[in-house]
């Protein structure tokens, strides 16, 4: 490389570098912030500004690009992908993802989901890549809870708000497990070094990949209310495919009420908060969570400006 290049190459860096700092240094401490949703925005925002991978054996497969930063550049389509799991691909869902250019694939789902759920159908050539990250017990429960086929042990496990206790339980775990920080960190590094098109996913597609994804846009600078509307977004996506395995399970006799599991269904704003007041109470701000909790460079936090933005 000649000296010129370098010179160019370090100064496009550094400017990223302070673009990232200020952008991240901008960003409110919590999703609260935002004003609540009406009835329906979600899936309003989902028509206009989401970009949906459709695919047959997948209902919440998206392109993280499109989303417009603080300093007004947008987030590029095509090397950010979000996505529930991806075990029921269909042979022309497979063709759809080889038509990404997928050059990584990161699966956060733990065994217990593996073993359950089986391994994600990829294009030839492509394995993915297991960063197992903790549902806090979460799939084993809800696994439990259903398989009782007791409605009185059913509202013990998940009724009188223990689903949503629950859930919080797994929003905080994502901040102060270690092995979550180093799975989510991992995956912002490779987006950083350049290693997209990049698709991160666990089974549903909304609670640790909805995390991974808010962190990735406020990290390169997309505003905290825009990113929390992406979170959000998934409960579009899975709304029909939630409901009808609520229809599927009552119907069969297996759960007298399947409402008990909407809201390990659904994602929602106190969830996400939950996330973040762990985040501030440990780390103080977004800056120090990204640097300190998930180990990024202030090199790393560049590359993902340089790489991601445009």
């Amino acid at each position: 490389m000649s000296r010129s290049i370098r010179k160019v190459t370090r100064a496009r860096l550094t400017t990223a570098a302070v673009a990232a700092v200020l952008a991240v240094g901008m960003v409110p401490a919590t999703a609260s912030a935002a004003a609540p949703a009406p009835p329906g925005a979600a899936q309003a925002r989902a028509d206009a500004s989401l970009h949906q991978v459709v695919l047959q054996g997948a209902v919440n497969v998206r392109d993280l690009g499109g989303y417009r930063t603080y300093d007004g550049a947008r987030v590029r389509y095509g090397l950010a992908y979000r996505a529930d799991a991806l075990n029921r691909a269909t042979d022309a869902d497979v063709a759809t993802l080889t038509g990404l250019g997928l050059r990584e694939v990161v699966d956060f789902r733990v065994p217990l989901e593996l073993r359950y759920d089986g391994p994600d159908r990829l294009p030839t050539g492509l394995a993915p890549l297991s960063r197992p990250v903790s549902d806090s017990g979460l799939y084993a429960q809800t696994l439990a809870a259903i398989g009782s086929r007791d409605p009185a042990k059913q509202d013990e496990m998940l009724g009188h708000g223990r689903a949503e206790a629950l859930m919080r339980t797994v929003y905080r775990a994502f901040v102060t497990d270690p092995a979550a920080r180093a799975g989510f960190g991992a995956t912002l590094k490779d987006l950083a070094a350049g290693r997209g098109p990049l698709l991160f996913h666990c089974t549903s597609g909304k609670d640790r990949t909805g995390w991974e994804s808010y962190v990735l846009l406020r990290a390169v600078g997309v505003p905290a209310a825009t990113a929390t509307q992406d979170y959000l977004a998934s409960n579009a996506f899975r709304a029909a495919s939630d409901a009808a395995l609520r229809a599927a399970l009552k119907e069969s006799g297996t759960m007298r009420n399947p409402d008990l599991l909407i809201p390990l269904q659904e994602v929602r704003p106190d969830y996400l908060d939950a996330a973040l007041t762990q985040l501030s109470t440990q780390y103080g701000d977004f800056y120090t969570y990204l640097t300190q909790g998930l180990g990024l460079t202030l090199h790393d936090l560049a590359g993902l400006r340089e790489a991601l933005v445009g």
